[in-house]
């Protein structure tokens, strides 16, 4: 096994298990805390003003607390390591004629990670300011984050699929059994 390929799985291994860890046990505390409102991080068409007051009201200080000091420090982990993996899959997957251009189109991973930070610094924001502190504005912002991350996230995760269909195919074909 190559060094690029070890350290993919290395580091979806990683990413792997935190995502685990935040939905077996953040998301679902902040969603139960809330009534079992979404958190904003599991909302990939985003949110209105109205939702986000919702939200922030149902959570309360101990969820609030939660979200900021458990949930959004597994989130600054959490994406480099998923475009990482992502990265590495595309550059991986993609075919070896492609030569050093599959490096370059394995950057579809990075945006995500990008855009998923300024959600969670959005995010930290409407929950310091609270239900009664938010702007139709802020909300906005912060809805528009969670909408990008969700959308260059899925575009790359789309990328590793059909980059894996290819490489199969070439697998197959390559042993003659197409």
């Amino acid at each position: 096994m190559s060094r690029p390929a070890r350290l993919f799985w290395i580091v979806f291994a990683v990413a792997i298990a935190i995502y685990l860890a935040m939905l077996a046990w953040t998301l679902p505390t902040l969603s139960a805390a809330a009534g079992g409102l979404a958190p904003f991080d599991m909302r990939p068409t985003g949110y209105s003003f109205e939702e986000a007051k919702a939200l922030l009201a149902a959570l309360g200080p101990d969820a609030t607390s939660f979200y900021e000091n458990v949930q959004h420090r597994l989130d600054l982990v959490y994406p480099p390591l998923l475009a990482a993996s992502l990265f590495l899959a595309i550059g991986l997957l993609a075919p070896a004629g492609w030569g050093r251009w599959r490096w370059l189109a394995a950057a579809v991973a990075l945006p995500g990670m990008v855009f998923d930070w300024l959600e969670n610094a959005a995010v930290s924001h409407l929950l310091a300011l609270g239900p009664a502190g938010i702007t139709p504005q802020e909300v906005a912002a912060a809805s528009r984050w969670t909408v990008l991350k969700s959308t260059l996230s899925a575009l790359a995760m789309t990328a590793v699929l059909v980059l894996l269909a290819m490489w199969v195919w070439r697998r197959w074909r390559g042993r003659g059994l197409a």
